[in-house]
C-alpha cells in the first residue's frame, strides 16, 4: 500500500501545482468542499492522500528527524486547539475580502502550504495538522460522521503501541489500564502507517 499511496499524494500534488500555476486554485477548493461529504463516509481521505501539504510534511520530517532539529514539544498557547479555527476563519475572510476590495485572489493556499513545511522543520507534523492547519478543522469535524474507518481488533491487539509512534495526527492510542489500542476517527487520515507496523494485524478499515 505504501508504494500505492506515495503515488497517490504525488500526483494529487502535481494537480494542485498545475492549477496554482494556471491560477485555478478555486477548482482545488472545489476539490476539497467535495472531500468534506466523502469523508462523512469513508473518513479523512483528503488529509491522508490528496493534501499537498501533508504530502510535502513527509520529506520535510525526514529531514527534520535528520538534521536532529526537530522537537517532540508543543508551543502552550496552541494546546487549547482554539487556533486552528481562528486560521480557518481569517483564512475565508482574507479570501472573500482581497477578492471583493481588491478584485484578486490573495494567495492562501500557498501561505499555508509554506507554513505547514516550516513547522514541520520544528514540531512534529500532528501540531501542524491538529493545532494550525485550517483545512483540518473542517475535516475532523466532518470525519467524526464518518461511516467506515480505521478500528482496532481488541481481541488481536497486544498494546505494544507501535502504531502510536507513527500516527501522523496522534489518532491511535493504547487506553492505559486496557492495554488496547483505540482510533479517533476524527484525526485519523486513514494512512496506512499504523496497519504496516502492526505484528499482529489487528487494525482494518472497516464500517464503524
Amino acid at each position: 500500500m505504501k508504494p500505492f499511496g506515495t503515488i497517490v499524494r504525488i500526483l494529487f500534488l502535481a494537480i494542485f501545482l498545475m492549477l496554482l500555476l494556471n491560477g485555478n486554485v478555486m477548482l482545488w477548493l472545489l476539490l476539497f468542499v467535495i472531500s468534506l461529504f466523502v469523508a462523512l463516509l469513508f473518513g479523512r481521505i483528503y488529509c491522508g492522500y490528496a493534501c499537498p501539504m501533508n504530502t510535502l510534511m513527509l520529506p520535510v520530517e525526514w529531514l527534520s528527524k535528520k538534521l536532529k532539529i526537530q522537537t517532540k514539544s508543543t508551543p502552550k498557547w496552541l494546546k487549547n486547539g482554539y487556533f486552528t479555527w481562528i486560521t480557518l476563519v481569517v483564512s475565508i475572510a482574507v479570501m472573500l475580502l482581497s477578492k471583493r476590495l481588491f478584485h484578486m485572489d490573495l494567495p492562501v493556499l500557498p501561505f499555508w502550504l509554506t507554513v505547514s513545511v516550516i513547522v514541520t522543520l520544528r514540531y512534529r507534523p500532528v501540531v501542524f495538522h491538529n493545532l494550525i492547519c485550517p483545512f483540518g478543522a473542517l475535516q475532523r469535524t466532518f470525519g467524526r460522521f464518518s461511516r467506515v474507518s480505521k478500528s482496532v481488533d481488541h481481541e488481536a491487539c497486544i498494546g505494544c503501541k507501535l502504531c502510536e509512534k507513527v500516527c501522523p495526527s496522534d489518532a491511535i492510542k493504547v487506553l492505559d489500564g486496557k492495554n488496547k489500542a483505540v482510533i479517533n476517527k476524527m484525526l485519523c487520515h486513514q494512512c496506512t502507517n499504523c496497519q504496516e507496523v502492526c505484528p499482529k494485524a489487528a487494525i482494518h478499515y472497516t464500517k464503524i
